[in-house]
């Protein structure tokens, strides 16, 4: 098994063809206040397996504090099923999960975990940060 992509995103779809379509990529979030909620966003995944791995593969994203505890939705898995072609070594199965009204409770680091089968496979930081001023953003002066 091999992730090609793993991504926390504001938007993405997959189509039928196999494509993995991603808007806006992120690892950071501003805020004014908080707690604050982030409306909408998703985690997507591009997943190599091999032919000794054809079946079903369940995947897991949780969502990690500074304080190691879980937040956000507590359902985010999905179920893979992965089929070769016979004329294959390999296959990619893509995964899209969005999740909506994220509570952050405080600015600082959080991380995204994928765990595959049980077992954890990749991370994702999640920065929080207070928002600056307008006069402050780094691009302002351009």
């Amino acid at each position: 098994m091999n992730i090609e992509a793993f991504l926390l995103c504001d938007y993405a779809t997959e189509d039928r063809g196999g494509k993995l379509n991603v808007l806006g990529a992120f690892h950071t979030l501003y805020a004014s206040e908080m707690p604050c909620v982030h409306p909408a966003c998703a985690v997507v995944g591009r997943i190599r397996f091999t032919r000794i791995e054809e079946g079903k593969h369940k995947i897991r994203i949780n969502i990690i504090d500074q304080d190691g505890q879980s937040i956000g939705p507590k359902k985010l898995e999905a179920e893979l099923m992965v089929r070769l072609p016979e004329d294959a070594d390999s296959a990619v199965v893509n995964f899209v999960l969005h999740f909506q009204r994220l509570k952050l409770q405080n600015y600082g680091q959080y991380r995204v975990d994928l765990a595959i089968d049980g077992r954890q496979e990749a991370t994702l930081p999640l920065n929080v940060k207070e928002r600056p001023s307008k006069s402050e953003w780094p691009d302002a002066n351009l």
